[in-house]
């Protein structure tokens, strides 16, 4: 009769542990997203992809028209050949005076020899002298002048090259690249549309890594820390549940109201932390999904 008095305290205790939640913490699963933008305004000629198609890194998004800058690069290639055409070349146009130079040079020691020997005189002399001298400020001035020119034909073709390199860059940002490989989520633009700068073309996310943002108590988050490995259960409804290796890549630094619709395993705790467990999906978890944690 003595073993009657227990058995209203193991049904307490028996509910008690009906109670007890059979998870620490739970979330939904999200994946790492980016949305691809047009860098430029212009019509859209080719949007390669459709949602659910899966991209490459590097591999070609969509592409702006570019007809009217490679015809801007051909005015300017046509610029930069007349800028070089109309270089002077210094030592073809200045090699006259340096022969006479060369040649007055020699007449000037021929003369000064002979008027040594008293077979020249002083006037002879200073003649050639003054002759070589007017011959030599005619060069430097030549020189100068050219040196201007090619030195104002030189920024020409810089301010060209310039242009040409600008034109370059914007025909480069005329092509989308997609900067990480996914699954295309969304599509936002078709071709014959107008993109403007900064218009979003595609979504883009990688869906064979995805996390789960799970939301722990204070009292939970001794029990977490960056780089642990931990189980996460996938619920798909039903009786369809799938166990799968996890490991903390984040801890929220300040806490938060627990979000409508997240259980936690203190039903009365009214601020979180929020984490992210890293998991690799198999194919079957999609964005949204329902998943529970578990620390030990």
């Amino acid at each position: 009769m003595r073993t009657l008095h227990y058995l209203p305290l193991l049904a307490l205790l028996l509910t008690a542990c009906a109670d007890e939640p059979a998870f620490d913490a739970t979330g939904t699963f999200e994946a790492t997203e980016v949305t691809l933008s047009s860098e430029v305004a212009g019509r859209i000629v080719s949007l390669t992809v459709q949602e659910g198609d899966t991209v490459a890194a590097g591999e070609l998004i969509a592409q702006v028209d570019t007809s009217a800058l490679y015809l801007q690069k051909l005015q300017l290639r046509a610029q930069s050949r007349s800028v070089d055409e109309g270089r002077p070349d210094i030592s073809a146009q200045v090699a006259a005076l340096r022969s006479d130079i060369t040649r007055q040079q020699h007449e000037l020691e021929r003369l000064r020899r002979l008027h040594h020997d008293g077979a020249a005189t002083d006037k002879q002399v200073d003649d050639a002298e003054a002759a070589l001298r007017t011959t030599e400020k005619e060069l430097a001035a030549r020189l100068s002048t050219l040196s201007r020119s090619d030195r104002s034909l030189t920024a020409q073709r810089a301010s060209v090259d310039l242009q040409v390199a600008q034109i370059d860059d914007r025909i480069a940002r005329c092509r989308t690249i997609a900067p990480t490989g996914g699954t295309v989520l969304e599509r936002y633009a078709e071709p014959g549309e107008m993109a403007t700068v900064g218009r979003p073309l595609i979504r883009l996310a990688d869906l064979t890594n995805v996390y789960l943002r799970a939301y722990v108590t204070s009292d939970q988050l001794a029990d977490v820390r960056l780089g642990q490995h931990v189980r996460v259960t996938a619920d798909f409804g039903g009786d369809r549940r799938f166990d799968y290796d996890g490991r903390v890549t984040w801890i929220a630094a300040e806490s938060e109201f627990t979000p409508k619709g997240i259980q936690t395993r203190d039903s009365r705790a009214n601020l979180v932390y929020a984490i992210k467990v890293a998991v690799r999906n198999d194919g079957r978890i999609k964005l949204g999904t329902y998943g529970e944690l578990h620390l030990h």
